[in-house]
């Protein structure tokens, strides 16, 4: 059985939790806000609830453990760039659940969802209104970091990376999109390509480098180290959570599984489907894929059909693979750095598999 992750990991939930708690309470009395407005403090309350309804906060413990590779003193500027990571991530779930028309998120309701039945006669303002509380916590990701009490120039430096990894973020999503209207099964390079640009890069690398940021280090100078590190990472987290959608377990992730079969996206599961699976079998994957009636029985199917074949023990030792090539990259870092740290981003990425298994 593989490590468990430190106590301390456990301890960056917690203490992070409260603190976003707490900014989410005081945030109503920071916005400029018009006096008569009711839908602004109903916008920050969603924002919030999404926000601190769940999540394993792994951003964070990635910023805080890049802190710990130079230092182990305390570092003024990750709480700011705790709460830039995390309200980053709360306007991506926001935007993608709009995109892929998802009911639910966390155990919850989405936020567009929640428009919806607040204003089930008006589905132009429901969309809008969704629309603008992403954008909104996009724009407090970065105000976060502009105030900041931290010298300018590295207050200059961490809103540039958030930038860098909003945009690079944006850019994976037209590209997932892109990718799902192709009509051919696309291959590694390109799964390998969207799944750097949509979640890599603004789940590890902007982390890694906020971190090192904060702590006086200089990102630039360990590059392309960083990057690969971030690559190999976030195309294992990109596998889990396509190995999940199909062979996850629904209750334990908040959210029904065969989304991906629904929508019609080629993602690493489903193109390994779709190379595996032959005849009849195919030709039900294919039915399925794309049907947004798709019943709970037909997912359970496919999902039948992508063990037989061997797909969900592939997904698995891909990821194995991709993490085992993480490792080395990270035990690279010796003696650059402190070695408990360099420890941890060595285990990490088999504790993100074994997650998956």
């Amino acid at each position: 059985m593989t490590e468990r992750p430190p106590a301390r990991v456990a301890g960056y939930e917690r203490r992070f939790n409260v603190l976003f708690a707490e900014y989410f309470d005081t945030l109503a009395g920071t916005l400029d806000q018009p006096s008569f407005s009711r839908f602004t403090p109903d916008c920050v309350g969603l924002l919030r609830d999404l926000s601190l309804r769940g999540g394993k906060r792994m951003r964070v413990v990635l910023l805080h453990e890049a802190a710990r590779l130079v230092t182990d003193e305390p570092v003024a500027g990750l709480d700011a760039a705790a709460l830039s990571i995390e309200l980053l991530q709360t306007h991506g779930l926001v935007h993608d659940d709009l995109i892929d028309d998802s009911a639910t998120r966390r155990g919850g309701p989405t936020t567009y969802y929640a428009y919806r039945e607040r204003f089930p006669r008006h589905p132009r303002a429901a969309l809008a209104l969704t629309v603008l509380a992403g954008d909104l916590a996009l724009a407090l990701s970065m105000r976060v970091l502009l105030e900041a009490g931290l010298p300018v120039e590295v207050r200059q430096a961490m809103v540039e990376v958030q930038t860098r990894a909003a945009t690079d973020t944006f850019v994976g999503q037209i590209a997932d999109l892109e990718r799902d209207f192709g009509a051919t099964v696309p291959d590694e390079d390109v799964l390998h390509a969207v799944a750097d640009h949509k979640s890599a890069r603004y789940s590890v690398l902007a982390p890694l480098r906020l971190g090192l940021l904060a702590a006086g280090g200089q990102p630039a100078d360990h590059e392309p180290g960083l990057s690969e590190y971030a690559r190999l990472l976030g195309i294992c987290g990109q596998m889990r959570d396509d190995y999940l959608d199909l062979f996850g377990d629904a209750e334990t992730m908040g959210k029904p599984t065969g989304t991906d079969i629904r929508e019609g996206r080629h993602t690493y599961t489903v193109a390994r489907l779709l190379s595996a699976a032959s005849g009849s079998e195919l030709a039900l994957v294919q039915r399925a894929l794309g049907d947004p009636a798709c019943t709970p029985e037909t997912v359970a199917a496919v999902r039948a059909i992508g063990e037989r074949t061997g797909v969900a023990e592939r997904m698995r030792a891909d990821m194995r693979q991709y993490a085992e090539r993480a490792r080395l990259v990270a035990a690279g870092w010796r003696p650059r750095w402190r070695e408990d740290a360099v420890a941890f981003f060595e285990r990490l990425p088999r504790w993100s598999v074994e997650r998956a298994a």
